[in-house]
């Protein structure tokens, strides 16, 4: 279960499962209800930051402006692992970064290219997460359920635990 693994070892999935996906779903936290949008993931580790490519006349990038308090979820291909992370979302224009996460996908929304003059670059610093994960595959999952409804308690399909992001 996830609350028995090393925190460092949780930490280091999350990285490589957003890396993976490289698609969540990122929300500011507070203030006007806004509902989250999907965006594409560019991970730095060793910085402790995501990094996403937008339009500066979205909402979230007005309102993530200097900094402002994110929700990033991530789900699994296999839907083995779920994460909700928090954090720090602001405007960091830095031409080096744009540049090194710069891919074809990114360029098919911005006619421009990297001289778009929409073209903003958000740094998502994270602050902690949940994580849900089950090593148990499908077949698991089912005997699980079935289990749990003859004998009436809860299924063992994983666990869950809460990481801080910065050591």
């Amino acid at each position: 279960m996830a609350e028995h693994q090393d925190a460092d070892e949780l930490r280091h999935r999350l990285w490589r499962e957003i890396d993976k996906v490289k698609i969540g779903m990122l929300g500011l936290a507070g203030g006007p209800p806004r509902h989250m949008q999907p965006m594409t993931a560019y991970i730095d580790e060793d910085e402790n930051a995501i990094w996403f490519l937008t339009k500066s006349d979205t909402d979230l990038c007005r309102e993530a402006g200097e900094g402002h308090t994110a929700m990033f979820c991530v789900i699994a291909k296999d839907q083995e692992f779920h994460a909700c992370v928090q954090g720090q979302l602001a405007l960091h224009n830095d031409r080096a970064k744009i540049d090194q996460v710069w891919t074809p996908v990114a360029a098919a929304w911005f006619p421009e290219g990297k001289d778009d003059p929409k073209l903003a670059l958000l740094r998502f610093s994270p602050e902690d997460a949940e994580l849900w994960v089950s090593h148990r595959g499908p077949v698991r999952f089912a005997y699980e359920i079935a289990k749990a409804n003859a004998t009436r308690t809860e299924p063992d399909v994983g666990g869950a635990a809460h990481i801080q992001m910065q050591t």
